[in-house]
């Protein structure tokens, strides 16, 4: 399955390409596959390297805030990995 993050348009060139941000990484995107007309603060959704479609601001802070908390459980759970297997170790270090 793949997911697309909301990005944040920061800068457009003439050649149709835009650099835009998502979740503090920085990329550049094609808009030449893009059906709605975008400006620089723009909400965009991509697909290997174009954007695909605008998406609303309040709907893209939504769904950011969602890839966060996902990410946090995500931490959350490996540190809890690490833990569980640290109890399972036996006094020679071996599982």
């Amino acid at each position: 399955m793949c997911l697309s993050i909301p990005s944040k348009i920061v800068e457009i060139d003439e050649d149709n390409m835009a650099t835009v941000d998502t979740m503090g990484i920085k990329r550049q995107v094609s808009l030449d596959l893009m059906p709605d007309v975008v400006d620089i603060g723009d909400y965009i959704l991509i697909h290997v390297g174009f954007a695909m479609n605008k998406i609303d601001e309040a709907e893209a802070l939504q769904s950011l805030e969602v890839y966060k908390e996902m990410l946090e459980a995500m931490e959350e759970e490996e540190r809890r990995q690490v833990i569980e297997e640290d109890d399972n170790c036996d006094a020679r270090g071996e599982g």
